[in-house]
């Protein structure tokens, strides 16, 4: 029997805000639950009682309280959820006005600033008369093309405050992937920084910025926050504005915008690589809800923890990250490149910030350890209580890694999810313990499984990873798509009324879960699914490797296997590192899994938030458009797949 890599203590269990909810539903229903698993299933067998106990426990701060949780609680899509509410987003992030340290902000130009939790309030107060006096009322379109720093969580606060919608993308996404996002959403206000610094090195984005308006007239105004100049100049940008005289009014107080609980809060965007970015619509309340369920309960945050995660204003993880202000708890930004000036940059910061809740993903734990560094013996981390990933899925070994060489005494939770949700249907258990490969649990309140091809759900099997009723932050609906056809079809076409995530996963008899990879990059040679992250895992642990991406290619009428690889420096691929790594391949998956080709290439293409795009490749092998490659972080390297020799032996 496997054993686990941590169990939380008796003490540790008993001081978590996840026994302390159990115990207001034991109270409450009367119940006797004491462990996750009883309490797992009555929250999806009893939605409406769930999400009702959990909005007490949250302490969500609303004008009105709801007449019904829900509907109708078999209805996916279209539940309305707590009808009669009413509202606002930001004043539930801003309900703490004191002295505790709201965030912190770290970038590559080691300027530290800091915001207490008071002047935090006063700084959005400002932005949000500078934005009512620009004419922004409830639904016009915020958008910001910022960093990773406080003036982007003001901005954010800010507009949704006055019922805005906002929506975002990181600095370092080229000019059509902004027009490709933007451009369907026609915002009013973008804010920007005039720039941003990557590998040491300030990078300008106002001439940028200046092409994008051009492309873009329902923009009003552009609003530029200094960053790599003290004064940057706005000549070129005739609808700019400077940060500071944007904000320049006497205003100390927020009118908070009370709104229903469908209101339109986030639009997120999906990745992009396969056409124009998909504009999920978020409601304001839905995701306020899961979100705190998430980081009070899942994540144990609270008013005292630091947290911090790594990720840009391109990734749901921003969004995410911001809802811990709803908690009270102290938020490290940092932008910039983690490797930045050495590998061990976040961890220095780790030790200096003495953060408690460490965020990241699975490709950086990777290239973690690949460069040898072990933050256990060379930093103090005393107050680390838990280490996040996602992603992409954590491998065994990376487990192992970081219990070795992170900390021994720690969570370790890998979570999944998507922008879809802003959030995850895969989570932590502060009850529970850790296994080596495993995701802890399926989400509070979130009916998930594993489906055969039949549609029937399995354990301890492979499966397509559904949701099978309502859940709070689902989208409300898609951007321009009036009849709901896109939506329909982007999760509902293959089980009618049950919410298809486009994963490939296993439901352990644990109850935990196991991530294959991506549903629609499952490769199928000889009619068996294999999910490409049985195959990355192995790959992990062949030190010759530097990264690597697997494809289905059409060949005989079947499909067979392509491995292509990214050696390390100085590394030629030879046969015998060939042979290894098939070896490999066949001992620990099986004779399915080995490669039928084992191709050296000198990159493998990203999407801008480090997801490999296995389709994109796919479709380029098999002489198929990639249509926006503005969606990659180096679109480059998909040229070099096309019209590759060895593809046709």
């Amino acid at each position: 029997m496997q054993q686990p890599l941590w169990s939380p203590s008796t003490e540790r269990i008993r001081a978590s805000n996840m026994y302390r909810f159990m115990q207001e539903v034991n109270r409450s229903h009367k119940k006797n639950f004491s462990d996750y698993d009883s309490l797992y299933q009555w929250s999806v067998d009893n939605l409406e009682a769930f999400w009702a106990e959990f909005w007490q426990f949250a302490g969500i701060k609303a004008s009105r309280g709801f007449d019904r949780v829900i509907d109708e609680a078999t209805k996916m899509p279209g539940a309305q959820w707590f009808i009669g509410s009413r509202l606002n987003f930001a004043e539930n992030l801003l309900r703490y006005r004191d002295d505790h340290t709201a965030l912190i902000f770290r970038g590559e130009d080691r300027v530290r600033r800091t915001f207490s939790y008071r002047e935090l309030y006063v700084a959005v107060a400002k932005v949000a008369e500078g934005l009512r006096l620009a004419g922004i009322v409830p639904g016009d379109r915020v958008v910001g093309f910022m960093p990773n720093m406080p003036e982007s969580i003001i901005a954010m606060l800010a507009a949704t405050s006055l019922g805005a919608t906002w929506s975002s993308c990181s600095p370092d996404f080229g000019i059509k992937g902004v027009l490709d996002r933007f451009g369907q959403t026609k915002p009013k206000v973008l804010f920007t920084a005039d720039g941003y610094f990557f590998k040491g090195n300030p990078l300008d984005s106002l001439d940028r910025v200046a092409r994008i308006s051009k492309e873009l007239p329902s923009i009003e105004r552009i609003v530029v926050v200094p960053y790599v100049n003290e004064r940057p100049d706005l000549s070129g940008l005739a609808k700019g504005i400077h940060f500071s005289e944007f904000c320049a009014t006497e205003a100390t107080e927020i009118d908070f915008v009370q709104l229903p609980f469908e209101h339109p809060l986030y639009i997120m965007y999906s990745s992009g690589t396969t056409g124009l970015p998909k504009c999920m619509v978020q409601s304001a309340g839905g995701v306020l809800l899961n979100q705190l369920k998430e980081l009070l309960l899942h994540t144990d945050l609270t008013r005292q923890d630091t947290i911090f995660y790594f990720t840009t204003c391109g990734w749901m993880m921003w969004n995410w990250l911001t809802a811990s202000l709803g908690a009270g708890a102290t938020l490290v930004l940092y932008d910039g490149n983690p490797f930045h000036p050495g590998p061990e940059a976040l961890w220095q910061m780790a030790e200096e910030e003495k953060i408690n809740i460490f965020g990241t993903s699975a490709g950086y734990i990777a290239a973690l350890k690949s460069a040898g560094v072990r933050p256990a013996n060379q930093f103090d981390l005393g107050p680390l209580k838990a280490l996040l990933s996602t992603g992409s899925p954590l491998s065994k070994e990376d487990f192992s890694f970081i219990y070795q060489e992170i900390k021994a005494d720690m969570q370790l939770a890998s979570i999944s999810g998507g922008s879809d949700l802003n959030g995850c249907f895969a989570l932590g258990n502060p009850m529970g313990p850790v296994y080596a490969g495993e995701l802890q649990c399926r989400g509070l309140g979130l009916k998930v499984f594993a489906y055969d091809d039949d549609g029937k759900p399995v354990i301890g099997r492979q499966g397509e990873l559904v949701c099978t009723a309502p859940f709070p932050s689902m989208p409300i609906y898609f951007w321009d798509d009036e009849d709901g056809k896109k939506y329909q079809s982007a999760y509902f076409d293959r089980y009618p009324g049950v919410w298809t995530h486009g994963d490939f996963v296993e439901v352990t008899e644990r109850g935990g879960l196991i991530f294959y990879g991506r549903s629609d990059a499952t490769l199928n040679p000889g009619g068996v699914r294999i999910g490409t992250a049985e195959i990355y895992r192995i790959l992990d642990e062949v030190e010759t490797l530097e990264d690597s991406v697997v494809v289905g290619q059409e060949w005989q009428n079947d499909i067979r296997v392509i491995l292509f690889v990214k050696m390390k420096p100085g590394v030629t691929l030879t046969d015998e590192i060939r042979d290894q790594v098939r070896k490999a391949i066949r001992s620990f998956a099986s004779p399915r899994h080995v490669p039928a080709k084992i191709i050296p290439v000198p990159d493998i293409p990203y999407t801008l938030n480090m997801k490999k795009v296995e389709l994109a490749v796919q479709k380029v092998i098999h002489g198929r458009e990639v249509k926006n490659k503005d969606a990659l972080k180096n679109p480059e390297a998909l040229d070099f797949f096309a019209g590759l020799k060895e593809l046709t032996e």
